[in-house]
């Protein structure tokens, strides 16, 4: 076995397995630790992932022992489909963990109540006492009490002995622990009270049944609590395997089928009607229609698709009817890849979660330790009844000191800050990216594909007089047609789509180093650079200011002529994509210096940091110079991102601090990134900056309340303010408030769900 790890927030146990990997050692190791493993799931584990050293996970309920469980395989081999049926799963072991939790809760109550009510308000109201003790005699009542609060502590509180007691004798001593150890001695006492009362003086024979049952229903309440927030918290994923369509309309030899979507295979021709959902991903063959790609975008409006089009699993068909052939399946579509995302990011433990490991570590050995030196100080020194005050004192600390908000403080956050990424289209491939980027001062972006588009596209095109504009597109590109440049295929596209007939040329020719030339419908028409006008005697002069426009803007002009007439001038460019300007604004106004790196001419990286305002640029660098200029740039411990899409931006994107890929780049960059864009913005990136800040901020929020808590209230407990203030802490009320600090952290981190980037920022 590799590693391990434990999610609080999911109580999911994740195991990273290796070659010498034995799952019967596996579950040996969890039964010592004193937690159960469901049957079969273990060997259900097994089927889903074999053993090739890929994770597995089986639920682990930290907190309840007798509480329903679940078991399921986790692994990056995991299709869509299994993704969704996991998190279905998962919402089921929630329920099921909640239904049992609300039974126990609720037995706790009925058999707490009339014990509570009899001996508080005897307590409380004298005449009350007096018409009890006429009703039945003291031991008889005792005797009473003694049935009630066994069946409430070894019934419903079972759950806290069977994993507090073990761990306890084991030497490692953890929350249930103190529960345990605490609601005993509160019971054992009063055991000796009700059975052998000579064994203590008559001023000390006290019974405090009422308090061991009142610590185990509010504590059992306050664990409903959490594992209803806590199944809140699973709730990305499960919109997320919500999205995926259960069926597929697939033509196969000729016969159109209605099959699962599990079942398709690459290469299906698949038919898509309106208002239908794509089941996996592939490219349109023929039809047109507009998609809803909001769920991976963030962008509301429909994008039109057409044949050569790619379209998304999950995405929804809204308008026209179209086919298209099935590229990626199962594991390998864009939807089951953001769904692994969300469930490692979920998963993942931050180096700040490390400190509160270590610190838990030896908290509940100390508070065990503060416990019995309470007890033995106000035996020694307390006021009469002392055995009573000492007992009741050691108790209040031990169970005022559980630490469950500490243990929740950090996962849940994580897991509800990376939910809210994802809505976003940002998600963490490594959990520490989470934390890190919440500190970064420096992002430094690609220019091809990310700050621009990508692809060539045709930004201007001017005619000369006599020409319209659509008549020389047309005739321009027919000639372009012709060649395979990605200019050519710009000038191309642009003529179909404002509708224009792409004739077939005539005669093509290409002058290596000039243009090309070619007879389109009787016309002679000629398309290239200004020299090769000048070999054809044809000056450019008319075109000169709008020239001069475009080398400042970065783009290269080409010119066209017919029949032997200057006709236009053409620029094709790698266009800005549109929220590029605005992203870099945005993190500019978060103090985020931003510089862009680009293996790109520095004329044209010039042109395009200036449209976007960004000051520093480095360009012409090879992609190992990509890396050198991130060490340059990163200068005395600066916290540097990386933004990238490209096969040569991998190194930089492993280089960075933060590596950040844009999700419609390479498969390389999308694997060398700690972050990936799902959407392919810029503004994912202001997106992620924001949530991981708020996320940190959340988390801070959390463990300033569980530690502050602890250091405030344990002083009370142990008696300190008793001398001077004649203040004490009941261990009642220290229950009540232990579960008040677990569920201010859970609804603390549940905020995270309705941030905006306006608040994050």
């Amino acid at each position: 076995m590799h590693k391990s790890t434990v999610n609080f927030a999911t109580k999911k146990l994740t195991v990273e397995t290796d070659d010498t990997f034995a799952p019967e050692a596996l579950e040996k190791a969890i039964h010592k630790l004193g937690y159960e493993i469901p049957a079969g799931a273990m060997q259900a584990a097994l089927r889903e992932v074999g053993r090739d050293g890929s994770d597995i996970a089986v639920e682990r309920d930290e907190h309840d022992a007798a509480s329903a469980h679940d078991g399921h395989g986790h692994h990056h081999g995991k299709t869509a489909a299994s993704a969704a049926a996991s998190s279905i799963d998962h919402a089921h072991m929630h329920a099921g963990e909640e239904a049992v939790l609300k039974r126990d809760l609720i037995i706790a109550f009925v058999l707490t109540l009339p014990l509570f009510v009899l001996e508080m308000t005897g307590h409380a109201y004298e005449p009350f006492h007096h018409w009890l003790m006429e009703v039945i005699d003291t031991q008889n009542l005792y005797y009473v009490y003694f049935s009630l609060a066994t069946a409430v502590i070894f019934w419903p509180g079972l759950r806290f002995l069977r994993l507090g007691l073990p761990a306890l004798f084991r030497g490692h001593p953890e929350m249930n622990s103190l529960v345990a150890v605490g609601v005993l001695a509160a019971y054992g006492y009063s055991l000796v009270t009700t059975f052998a009362p000579d064994l203590l003086p008559y001023d000390a024979q006290h019974v405090y049944y009422e308090a061991a049952t009142v610590i185990v229903t509010l504590i059992l309440f306050g664990r409903l609590l959490e594992a209803r927030a806590t199944g809140r918290t699973g709730e990305a994923i499960r919109k997320l395997a919500g999205l995926q369509a259960k069926t597929a309309r697939v033509d196969r030899d000729g016969r159109v089928i209605d099959i699962t979507t599990a079942d398709v295979i690459v290469g299906d021709t698949i038919l898509i009607r309106p208002g239908e959902r794509i089941p996996v991903d592939g490219i349109v063959i023929d039809g047109q229609s507009n998609v809803d790609e909001s769920m991976i975008s963030g962008e509301p409006l429909p994008v039109e698709k057409t044949a050569g089009a790619v379209v998304t699993g999950g995405t929804v068909n809204r308008t026209g009817c179209f086919r298209f052939r099935a590229e990626k399946v199962g594991r390998d579509t864009v939807l089951a890849g953001i769904i692994r995302l969300v469930e490692q990011a979920q998963g993942a433990k931050l180096p700040i979660q490390a400190l509160v490991d270590r610190v838990t570590a030896w908290f509940v050995p100390a508070v065990m330790v503060l416990a019995a030196v309470t007890f033995v100080v106000w035996f020694l020194i307390g006021p009469e009844p002392a055995l009573t005050h000492a007992l009741i004192s050691a108790v209040a600390v031990l169970i005022i000191a559980c630490p469950c908000a500490m243990g929740l403080a950090v996962p849940v956050s994580i897991v509800v800050g990376g939910g809210r990424a994802a809505e976003f289209g940002v998600l963490f491939r490594k959990g520490e990216a989470l934390q890190t980027l919440s500190g970064i001062d420096l992002v430094v972006v690609d220019k091809t594909g990310t700050v621009t588009k990508g692809r060539p596209e045709l930004t201007d095109l001017i005619v000369a007089g006599g020409f319209a504009e659509d008549d020389v597109l047309a005739a321009v590109a027919s000639v372009e047609n012709r060649s395979e440049h990605p200019i050519a295929e710009a000038i191309v596209k642009a003529a179909e789509a404002r509708g224009l007939v792409v004739a077939e040329a005539e005669t093509f020719e290409s002058v290596t180093g000039y243009g090309i030339s070619a007879n389109v419908n009787g016309r002679t028409v000629a398309v290239g650079a200004d020299r090769f006008m000048e070999k054809l005697r044809l000056s450019v002069d008319a075109f000169a200011d709008a020239a001069e426009r475009l080398g400042n803007e970065g783009k290269t002009p080409l010119y066209a002529a017919i029949d032997g007439r200057l006709a236009a001038i053409i620029a094709v460019a790698d266009p800005l994509k549109p929220s590029s300007a605005a992203a870099i604004r945005a993190l500019q106004a978060q103090g985020i210096e931003v510089a862009m790196v680009t293996g790109d001419n520095f004329r044209t990286a010039q042109a395009i940091a200036a449209h976007v305002g960004i000051r520093k640029v480095v360009a012409e660098v090879l992609p190992e110079g990509k890396v050198a200029a991130i060490h340059d740039l990163r200068g005395n411990g600066r916290k540097l991102a990386f933004v990238g899409d490209g096969i040569n931006d991998a190194p930089a994107l492993a280089q960075a601090d933060i590596g950040i890929a844009i999700g419609t780049g390479t498969d390389v960059a999308i694997e060398s990134a700690d972050v990936v864009l799902v959407g392919g913005e810029l503004t994912g990136v202001v997106s992620a900056i924001a949530i991981s800040r708020a996320t940190m901020k959340n988390i801070r929020q959390n463990l300033f309340w569980a530690f502050g808590y602890n250091v405030a209230l344990i002083p009370l407990a142990a008696g300190l303010f008793y001398p001077a203030l004649g203040l004490t802490l009941s261990p009642m009320i220290g229950a009540a408030a232990m579960a008040l600090s677990s569920t201010f952290v859970l609804a603390n981190a549940l905020r995270l769900k309705s941030v905006t980037i306006g608040d994050a920022t």
